[in-house]
């Protein structure tokens, strides 16, 4: 039998809350920059980046691809750009910024790039992008599964053109295809010909971030109706960029305001940004929560009670298991709808949150693409996470007012929280 390594959630129950946290940088902010910057002719700083095991192992891919990366003594990295070499060995974890964004980069060196993650890496989709480098050109070895383990034999340049694509299963699909864009010969025309396009506000940050490196991107629609994007080859410029907070990882924070009572400010909160967390702002305030900009940083206050809610959250899908969390603890039912895609992710999330939740009292009925939750009163037990950092924090969430619940593998944060249950005791014990 394998011992489970559980975690007890520290529990607060109806003490209200008062506390200032600073949240780590944005993941999808950092593993971008560090993309763009390995790609411009010029070095770039990234100032306050997320170190965590997924931007750890962006960082380790473009090293072996011959990219110099430093890290100053207060964490600040900086890229200086190198010609792409193979041969080399890429690790991608379980980060689907990795798996995606680095196979089009790596068609850019000369040699034999082998790409292999985790176990569940070789179940999440791939095949897309796959499909989209081997009609652009580039040659890949994968025995035909289209997905992991995989090698791209690249010959030193893509040459870019159109490419159709069905990124219904993740929108980072066409950013893997944006992000190589400025650095192919014709550059690349993107169209989705999905029915279903997920996480729309990631897109747009991928086309900000190309903007600030130099590079030009049109948006538009194709003759046939399909959303498109065209990015015009150019040579990218190094920047000096500030990555801001992780708004998604703020959820855990934010929620346990709502959840006890009383107060949490989040420092540094952007009063423009493209990151889907910042929608977290309207989503929690529908729930019960007061919530006001004072100067740079965000005040987030409850009072315990939180509202049910009805929301389509298939731009912001993964909030989903925080909000899911604080709506299990709500006085009337919930319905999360439109997020089946989130079954394809570090876990099936929607399968998990329903059984884990479940297990522990709460009422949670599973569509194929939604969550139905409705009040029930939970008890002590063990919360499973399937190593998947976000069910870790909703687990850690219901802890809070439920005494006796165990998570398990809480480590499994550190995907994108570096010390998360440090930072949650801190706050739980204020």
């Amino acid at each position: 039998m394998v011992e489970m390594n559980l975690w007890r959630a520290p529990y607060r129950g109806a003490q209200p809350i008062s506390a200032t946290v600073e949240i780590p940088g944005s993941k999808s902010a950092t593993n971008r920059a560090l993309i763009l910057a390995a790609l411009a002719s010029t070095p770039s700083t990234l100032r306050k980046p997320l170190h965590s095991r997924d931007s750890s192992l962006m960082v380790a891919g473009l090293r072996a691809l011959g990219t110099e990366i430093s890290e100053a003594p207060n964490g600040d990295l900086t890229i200086n750009p190198k010609r792409f070499i193979g041969s080399a060995k890429v690790d991608v974890g379980n980060a689907g910024t990795v798996m995606r964004f680095l196979p089009p980069v790596a068609a850019l060196a000369t040699g034999a790039i082998s790409f292999d993650g985790d176990p569940r890496s070789h179940e999440r989709p791939l095949g897309p992008i796959i499909a989209a480098l081997e009609n652009l050109g580039v040659q890949i070895e994968h025995g035909g599964r289209y997905s992991l383990p995989l090698q791209i034999n690249g010959n030193g340049e893509l040459i870019g053109g159109e490419i159709d694509i069905d990124a219904s299963t993740s929108s980072q699909f066409i950013s893997a295809l944006l992000l190589v864009a400025p650095s192919t010969k014709k550059g690349i025309t993107v169209r989705h010909v999905g029915k279903h396009l997920p996480s729309q506000p990631h897109i747009d940050m991928t086309i900000q971030m190309l903007k600030q490196f130099g590079a030009q991107v049109v948006v538009s629609k194709s003759s046939e109706g399909f959303p498109q994007w065209q990015v015009s080859p150019c040579e990218l410029k190094g920047v000096d960029l500030i990555i801001e907070p992780d708004l998604s990882n703020a959820a855990p924070f934010m929620a346990a305001a709502m959840i006890c009572g009383g107060e949490v400010t989040i420092k540094n909160w952007p009063k423009e940004t493209a990151q889907p967390g910042d929608q977290l702002r309207g989503i929690f305030t529908k729930m019960g929560a007061q919530i006001s900009f004072e100067g740079n940083n965000l005040k987030v206050s409850g009072t315990g009670e939180i509202n049910g809610i009805d929301i389509d959250l298939h731009d912001v899908g993964e909030l989903t298991p925080s909000i899911a969390a604080v709506a299990a603890l709500a006085k009337t039912p919930s319905s999360l709808r439109n997020i089946a895609h989130l079954r394809l992710h570090e876990t099936d999330r929607l399968a998990a949150l329903a059984t884990e939740i479940n297990a522990l009292g709460g009422d949670v009925d599973e569509e194929e693409s939604a969550l139905h939750i409705s009040p029930a009163p939970l008890h002590a037990g063990i919360f499973h996470t399937y190593e998947d950092h976000r069910l870790a924090t909703a687990g850690a969430m219901l802890g809070l007012v439920v005494q006796g619940i165990d998570v398990e593998n809480i480590e499994t944060t550190k995907k994108t929280l570096p010390d998360f249950a440090g930072q949650w005791s801190r706050l739980v014990s204020n």
